[in-house]
C-alpha cells in the first residue's frame, strides 16, 4: 500500500508541472495504474487523485484534458462513494459553466462515469445517478443555453438506458422536464428528447407511460404545425420500438391519426408516418393485424410517389439503351435515370414505403398468398425506380417475400400443392414478370443495383429450382455485362460468378446448352484474373460448367468438343502454379478432377501432363485432402480414365489411413474402394499390402463410419483380390479386430450391413483354413467362451447371429446340419446366453431359407416361451416371427392359431406377428406375399384390441397400422367404423393404429387419410383421458411427418389442444404411502403430449398459429411440473428464433418464471436426484434466457437485463451461463433447441 501511495504521490507532483509534456505523461501513467485490478488507494490518495483530475479537466492543453477524462472511467470503480459524488457534483457544475470547452469536457466526463458505474440495483450507482438526474433535469428546463440542454438530454438518455429502474422515483420529474422540449424550436433538441423518451419507457411505471402516450396523442390531435406533427409521430414510433408490448393497447388511436396525416402535402411528414407504421408492424404484430390491409394500400400508393419524374419516357427508351450497352457504346451523356433534384424529397417517402412493406412481408407469413396477388406485381413494377437507394430497398422487400416463401415451403409439402393457390404456385406465375423487371436493371451502370438483381435471382433459384429454365437467354446479356472489364468491380464479378454457380446447380444441364458459347468465354477469362477471389469463384463455376457441357448421368446430344481444350488449358495454368492462394490451389485441383472425370477420354494426350501434378499435390500436406476427393471423382468416372499413377498413389494413400485426420481417412477409404472396384487389373496383392497393413486400427467402434468403409474395402479385396488377404494377415491382425467390432453394442445399421457383406465375401473366396467351418467356429466362440455369469451386450447376440446366418446362407448346403446343431443347443443349453444365441441364429437363417423340412421346429421354439428369462422369451418370439418370413403359408396359420388358443403367450406371439408384418411390409415383394393373409391376420388382431394390457394393445395397434398401409382402401374404413365403439380401449387402439399409418414418405394411403383424419382427431374431445392422450400423440405424428394432413383442421383442433395444456385439479389425487402422503397428477402425461404437439407445430404450421394465443399457453407451461418446464424452455428458445417480434412483446411475462427457476433452492436433506433435476432445470432455463437475449433489442428490456445481471452476479449461475453461450456459438443454433421426438 505504501509503495502505491508513494507512486501516486510522485505522479500527482508531476501533474502540477508547468511543462505540458510532464503533465501528459504523468496522467498517462496514472491511467495505466488505475486500470490494474490489484491497485488499492488509501483515503488520502483517493482525495488527492480526484482533486487533481478535476483540476486537469480545466488544463490549458487539450490532450491533457482528454486523458484526464479517460482516467475518470477506471477511477469510479476504485474510489469510495463520496469521492464519486464529488466528481459528479463538479462535472454537473461545470456543465453549466460559461466556458464552452469546459462544458464539453465535463459532458464527456459524465458520460464516461455513467458508462463505468456498476449496474447493481441501489447502492453506489443509485445515489450517484439520482444526484446527476436532479442536476440535469434542471439543466434541461433552462432553455437559454441550447448547448447545455443538448448535452444534458444526451446524458439523461444514457442514464435512463443503463439505470432506468434505479431512477424510478425521478421518472415523473424527468418526463415533466422532457415533454416541453418536444415543442422546442431546435431540431437537435427535439431529436435528443425523443431518444430520452424512448429510453424512459423501458423502465417507467404504467402511470408515467400513459402520461407520455396521452401527451403524444394530444399533440397529434391538436392543430399543431407540421413540424410538431412530425416530432410527435417520430416520438410515437420511437416509443413503440422500445415498448411494443405496452404500446399495443394504445395503437388504435395513433394509427387513425397517422393515417390521416399521411395524406398531407408534406414529404417529410409522409416519411415519418410510414416509418411509424413500420415500427407498429414490427413491434405490435397482434394489435396491428386489422390495419395491415390499409397500411399495405398506403405503402403501395407512396412507393410509386414520384411527382417530378415521368417513367413512361424511360420505358420507351429502355430497349434502345440495352442494345447500346450490348454493342459496347460508351456513352457518358446524362441519361434520364440519373435525373436528380436537390429539393426533391419524394425519394425518402418511397424508401420509407418500401421498408414498411418489407416489415409487413417479413412479419406476416399468414398473408403470403395474398401478398403474391397484391404486392408482388407492384414491387416488380417498381424495379425501374430511379433512385439507387430506394431501388435497393424495393429489391430487399421482394427478397423478403422470397425468403418467407422458402420458409413456408417446408410446411406445405403436399403433392397437389402446385394445383392450389399456394405461394409457390403464385410465385411460379410471377417468374416471367420478375425476369422482365430485372432485365434492364442487370445492365445498369450502378453496381449496387446489379448486385441486388443477382441477390434476388439467387433467392428465386433457392426457393423455386428450375424457375429460370425458360429465361436463361434473357439473363445472359446481364451476366456478360457484369463480367466485362469496363463495367465491373471485383465484388461485382464475384457476385455475377456466384449467381452463375447458383443458376447451374439449380437447373438441368440441357437448358444451358444453347448459351455455352456465350457463357463460357467470360468464365474462362475470370479464371485468369489477377484477384484470387475472382479466380477461386470462377473455378467453382467452371467445375459446374464441365458437368453441364457433358453430363455423365443423362444422355445428351450437345457437342462439347470445341470447348474441351480451352477449359483444360485455363485450369492447367492454375493447377501448375505453386505461388498462388490456398483457396485457388484447392479449387484448381477440384476443377481439374471434374474435367478429367467428364472429359478425360478427349484429353488422352494431356493426361500424362496433369496426372503427375495430382501425384505431387497428393504428397503435399495442405492439398492432399482436396486431391484425394478429386481422384475419387476420376476413379469413379464411367469413362474408365486410364490412371498410370495408381502404383505410386496406393502406397501414399495407405499412409493416409494412419493420419490423425478423420476427413482424410474417410475420403481415402472412399477412393481406395473406387480403385479396387474399377481398377482391379492395375492392382496386385503386393500393392494392396500397403493398405491392408493400415486396416486393423480402423476397425474400431469409436468411429463406426470409418469402420463401415474399412469393411467395404475388405469386402472388395475379398471379391477381387482374395490372395491379398493372406492367412497370416487375416487371423493375426484383422479378424480379432473384426470380432471385437461384432461384439460392440454400437454395431448396427450400415456398419452391420457392411460386416455381413464382408463375411459373405470372405466365405466364398476360399482362403485356406478360413472356410465355412472355421468362420462358424470363430463366430460362435464368443458365446461358447462365456463362463459362470459372464454376458455379452444384447446387440452382440443379434450381430453374431446375423453373421452366422450370412455365411450359412452363402453355403446353403450347410444350413440344415447347422440348424439341427443349434436346436440341440437350445434344448440342452448350459446357460441363457447359449439359449438366446441358438434361437437368434435359427431365426436369422429362417428369414432367408425355408426351414419347414426341419420337423417340429416351431414347437421347439415355442417351448422357450416358458423360460424364466425375459431375454430368452424375447429371442424366441423374434425367432418364431423370423422363420415364418421364410415360409409364410406354412407357419402363419400356426402363429394365428396359437394367438387364439394360448392367452398366456399372447403378448410374445403378437410380437412374432409384428416382426412378420414389419419385415414383409417394407418391400413390394414382401407385400405381395403377405396380402392374401391380411384378412385372417386383421380378424385375429381385432379380437385383442380391447386387451387390458397396454403393451399388448400397442403391439396390436402397430400391426393394424402397418397392415392398413398395405391395403388402405379396404382397411381404413374398418378403423373408422371402430371409432364409434363404446369401449375406450378399442378407441385407444384404433387411434394409435392411425399414428402408424403416417410416415414422412409419400404413401398410397395419404389421399384417403386426408379425407378422414379429422374424424380420427375428433377423439381429442373423447371423454376418456387415455383416448385423448393417444389422439394427441397421433396428431403430433401427423404434424411432424405430414403436416399437410392437419393444416386445414387447425382452427378446430387448436382450442382442444390448448385446453389440454391446463392443469386440471380434478385429475390430481393424494395417495397415502405409509405415514407419507404423495400427490399424483393423472393429467401430467396428457399435458406433456399437448406441449409436444405445440412444439412440433412451431416447425410445421407456424403460419397457421395465432402466436400470441400460443404464447399464453407457453407462459402457463413455464410454471408447471418439471417435465413440462423442460419442454416449454425449449419452446421459448425456439420461439425467440422464429418469432422474435412476438416474443419481445411478451418478454416480461416469459422472464419471470425463468428467474424463479434459477433462484429456487433445493430443500435441505434432498436426495441427489433432486439436486440433479434442479441443476438441469436451471441449465435449461438459462439456455432459454440466452436465446431470448439474442432477440434484437431484447437487451434493452429491463426485466431481462436485470435477470442477466442477477445471473452474472452469482458465481454458480455465471459459470453455467457462460458455458451455455459458448455451446450455442459452437453449434448450429437451431440444433440447440431441438426436441427429442422419439
Amino acid at each position: 500500500m505504501a509503495s502505491v501511495s508513494y507512486q501516486i504521490a510522485n505522479l500527482l507532483e508531476k501533474m502540477q508541472s508547468n511543462d505540458k509534456d510532464f503533465r501528459f505523461m504523468a496522467t498517462n501513467d496514472l491511467m495505466t495504474e488505475l486500470q490494474k485490478d490489484s491497485i488499492k488507494l488509501d483515503d488520502d490518495s483517493e482525495r488527492k487523485v480526484v482533486k487533481m483530475l478535476l483540476k486537469l479537466l480545466e488544463d490549458k492543453n487539450g490532450e491533457v484534458q482528454n486523458l484526464a477524462v479517460k482516467c475518470l472511467g477506471p477511477l469510479v470503480n476504485k474510489v469510495k462513494e463520496y469521492q464519486v459524488e464529488t466528481i459528479v457534483e463538479s462535472l454537473c457544475s461545470n456543465m453549466i459553466s460559461e466556458k464552452e470547452q469546459l462544458r464539453d469536457i465535463s459532458s464527456i466526463g459524465l458520460k464516461t462515469v455513467i458508462a463505468e458505474l456498476p449496474q447493481a440495483p441501489g447502492g453506489l450507482s443509485g445515489s450517484i445517478c439520482k444526484t446527476i438526474t436532479q442536476r440535469l433535469t434542471t439543466a434541461i428546463e433552462r432553455q437559454e443555453d441550447v448547448s447545455v440542454q443538448l448535452e444534458a438530454l444526451d446524458i439523461v438518455a444514457d442514464l435512463l438506458a443503463r439505470f432506468g429502474n434505479v431512477l424510478s422515483t425521478y421518472h415523473t420529474n424527468i418526463l415533466n422536464a422532457l415533454l416541453p422540449q418536444l415543442c422546442s424550436q431546435r431540431q437537435a433538441v427535439r431529436k435528443r428528447t425523443i431518444a430520452a423518451c424512448s429510453n424512459l419507457v423501458l423502465s417507467c411505471n404504467n402511470t408515467c407511460y400513459c402520461s407520455l402516450i396521452e401527451h403524444l396523442y394530444r399533440g397529434l390531435s391538436s392543430k399543431a404545425s407540421n413540424t410538431q406533427k412530425r416530432t410527435y409521430i417520430q416520438c410515437s414510433a420511437a416509443v413503440c420500438r422500445q415498448s411494443g408490448h405496452r404500446f399495443g393497447e394504445h395503437i388504435e388511436n395513433f394509427v387513425e391519426k397517422i393515417n390521416e396525416y399521411s395524406g398531407e402535402e408534406d414529404d417529410e411528414l409522409r416519411e415519418y408516418c410510414l416509418q411509424a407504421f413500420e415500427s407498429f408492424v414490427n413491434r405490435c404484430p397482434k394489435e396491428i393485424t386489422k390495419y395491415i390491409p390499409s397500411i399495405v394500400e398506403l405503402c403501395l400508393q407512396y412507393m410509386t410517389y414520384d411527382p417530378n419524374y415521368n417513367y413512361d419516357d424511360e420505358d420507351e427508351d429502355d430497349d434502345d439503351r440495352c442494345i447500346d450497352i450490348m454493342e459496347g457504346e460508351d456513352d457518358d451523356e446524362e441519361e434520364n435515370d440519373e435525373y436528380s433534384d436537390d429539393d426533391d424529397m419524394s425519394w425518402k417517402v418511397r424508401r420509407a414505403a418500401a421498408k414498411c412493406l418489407e416489415a409487413v412481408i417479413s412479419s406476416r407469413m399468414e398473408f403470403l398468398a395474398e401478398f403474391y396477388k397484391t404486392l408482388s406485381s407492384a414491387l416488380i413494377a417498381r424495379f425501374k425506380e430511379r433512385e439507387e437507394n430506394v431501388k435497393s430497398d424495393i429489391f430487399y422487400a421482394y427478397i423478403a417475400l422470397l425468403k418467407q416463401t422458402k420458409a413456408s415451403v417446408s410446411t406445405n409439402i403436399d403433392p397437389d400443392s402446385m394445383e392450389q393457390e399456394t405461394p409457390l404456385y403464385l410465385l411460379q406465375l410471377q417468374v416471367p414478370s420478375i425476369v422482365k423487371g430485372v432485365y434492364s436493371q442487370m445492365r445498369e451502370k450502378s453496381i449496387k443495383t446489379r448486385q441486388d438483381c443477382f441477390q434476388l435471382l439467387k433467392e428465386l433459384c433457392n426457393v423455386l429450382p428450375c424457375a429460370l429454365a425458360g429465361h436463361i437467354g434473357d439473363l445472359i446479356p446481364g451476366i456478360q455485362y457484369s463480367l466485362g472489364e469496363k463495367n465491373s468491380s471485383s465484388n461485382m464479378k464475384i457476385d455475377a460468378l456466384s449467381f452463375i454457380y447458383c443458376l447451374l446447380t439449380s437447373h438441368p444441364p440441357e437448358v444451358f446448352h444453347p448459351f455455352i458459347p456465350v457463357l463460357l468465354p467470360p468464365v474462362i477469362n475470370a479464371v485468369g484474373d489477377n484477384f484470387y477471389k475472382i479466380t477461386a469463384e470462377a473455378l467453382n463455376v467452371l467445375q459446374e460448367l464441365v458437368k453441364v457441357i457433358r453430363p455423365l448421368n443423362t444422355p445428351s446430344n450437345f457437342d462439347f468438343t470445341p470447348f474441351v481444350n480451352d477449359v483444360y488449358t485455363c485450369t492447367l495454368i492454375r493447377l501448375r502454379a505453386s505461388d498462388i492462394d490456398q483457396e485457388v490451389k484447392e479449387r484448381a485441383i477440384s476443377t481439374m478432377g471434374q474435367i478429367v472425370c467428364n472429359l478425360g477420354d478427349y484429353l488422352c494426350n494431356e493426361l500424362s501432363v496433369c496426372l503427375p501434378l495430382f501425384l505431387d499435390r497428393l504428397r503435399n500436406e495442405i492439398t492432399r485432402l482436396t486431391t484425394v476427393k478429386a481422384l475419387t471423382k476420376i476413379a469413379s468416372s464411367p469413362l474408365g480414365i486410364h490412371l498410370p499413377i495408381i502404383k505410386d498413389a496406393v502406397p501414399i494413400l495407405g499412409s493416409f489411413l494412419r493420419k490423425n485426420q478423420r476427413a482424410l481417412k474417410l475420403s481415402t477409404l472412399l477412393l481406395l474402394d473406387c480403385l479396387i472396384k474399377n481398377y482391379s487389373q492395375s492392382l496386385n496383392a503386393d500393392l494392396l499390402q500397403h493398405v491392408i497393413a493400415e486396416i486393423p486400427p480402423l476397425l474400431d467402434e469409436s468411429d463406426l463410419h470409418i469402420a463401415q468403409w474399412t469393411l467395404v474395402i475388405l469386402k472388395s479385396i475379398a471379391e477381387l483380390h482374395p490372395r491379398a488377404l493372406v492367412r497370416k494377415n487375416m487371423t493375426k491382425y484383422i479378424l480379432p479386430e473384426i470380432m471385437n467390432l461384432v461384439k460392440s453394442p454400437l454395431l448396427q445399421g450400415a456398419a452391420l450391413h457392411s460386416m455381413l457383406e464382408f463375411f459373405q465375401a470372405l466365405v466364398v473366396c476360399r482362403i485356406p483354413d478360413l472356410g465355412y467351418n472355421e468362420l462358424l467356429n470363430l463366430l460362435v466362440s464368443p458365446i461358447a467362451g462365456l463362463v459362470n455369469n459372464q454376458t455379452l451386450h444384447k446387440q452382440a447376440y443379434y450381430s453374431l447371429a446375423k453373421c452366422v446366418a450370412a455365411v450359412t446362407v452363402k453355403c446353403s448346403d450347410k444350413a440344415l446340419p447347422v440348424i439341427h446343431q443349434f436346436i440341440y443347443d437350445i434344448q440342452n443349453a448350459r446357460n441363457d446366453a447359449q439359449h438366446i444365441f441358438g434361437l437368434l441364429v435359427i431365426g436369422e437363417i429362417g428369414r432367408k431359407i425355408d426351414l419347414t423340412s426341419v420337423g417340429k421346429l416351431e414347437q421347439d421354439i415355442i417351448q422357450s416361451f416358458s423360460a424364466v428369462s425375459e431375454e430368452i422369451k424375447s429371442a424366441a418370439s423374434y425367432a418364431l416371427g423370423s422363420i415364418c418370413i421364410g415360409n409364410l403359408p406354412y407357419y402363419l396359420p400356426f402363429i394365428l392359431n396359437e394367438i387364439q388358443n394360448q392367452p398366456k403367450r399372447q403378448y410374445l406371439l403378437l410380437h412374432s406377428l409384428k416382426e412378420i408384418i414389419t419385415c414383409l411390409s417394407s418391400t413390394p415383394e414382401g407385400v405381395r406375399v403377405l396380402l392374401p393373409f391380411v384378412p385372417a391376420i386383421w380378424q385375429q388382431l381385432f379380437l385383442h384390441c380391447e386387451c387390458g394390457e397396454e403393451g399388448t394393445r400397442n403391439v396390436v395397434a402397430e400391426c393394424l397400422g402397418k397392415l392398413t398401409l398395405i391395403d388402405p382402401a379396404n382397411l381404413l374404413p374398418k378403423l373408422q367404423e371402430s371409432l364409434s365403439s363404446p369401449s375406450p380401449l378399442m378407441r385407444t387402439t384404433v387411434v394409435t393404429a392411425v399414428k402408424f399409418t403416417i410416415s414422412d414418405q409419400p404413401q398410397k394411403i395419404d389421399p384417403l387419410l386426408r379425407l378422414c383424419i379429422g374424424q380420427f382427431l375428433n377423439t381429442l374431445q373423447d371423454p376418456d383421458l387415455n383416448v385423448r392422450r393417444v389422439a394427441l400423440v397421433a396428431f403430433n405424428s401427423a404434424a411432424h411427418n405430414k403436416p399437410s394432413l392437419i393444416r386445414d383442421l387447425l382452427d378446430s383442433i387448436l382450442p382442444q389442444l390448448y385446453s389440454e395444456t391446463r392443469v386440471k385439479r380434478d385429475l390430481i389425487r393424494e395417495v397415502e404411502m405409509g405415514p407419507f402422503k404423495h400427490t399424483v397428477d393423472d393429467g401430467l402425461d396428457i399435458r406433456k403430449a399437448a406441449f409436444e404437439c405445440m412444439y412440433t407445430l412451431l416447425d410445421s404450421c407456424l403460419d397457421r398459429i395465432d402466436i400470441f394465443e400460443f404464447l399464453n399457453h407457453v407462459e402457463g407451461g413455464l410454471k408447471d411440473h418439471y417435465d413440462i418446464k423442460m419442454l416449454t424452455y425449449l419452446m421459448a428458445a425456439r420461439l425467440a428464433q422464429i418469432c422474435p417480434g412476438a416474443v419481445l412483446q411478451r418478454l416480461d411475462r416469459l422472464v419471470e418464471p425463468l428467474r424463479v427457476t434459477c433462484t429456487m433452492k433445493v430443500k435441505a436433506h434432498s436426495v441427489k436426484q433432486e439436486h440433479e433435476k434442479q441443476d438441469e432445470l436451471k441449465r435449461s432455463a438459462m439456455r432459454a434466457a440466452s436465446a431470448l437475449l439474442g432477440i434484437p433489442d431484447a437487451d434493452k428490456n429491463p426485466h431481462l437485463s436485470e435477470f442477466i445481471a442477477q445471473i452474472k452476479n452469482s458465481s454458480d449461475l455465471q459459470s453455467i451461463f457462460d458455458s451455455i453461450q459458448k455451446d450455442s456459438l459452437g453449434s448450429s443454433h437451431h440444433d440447440c433447441f431441438m426436441m427429442d421426438q422419439s
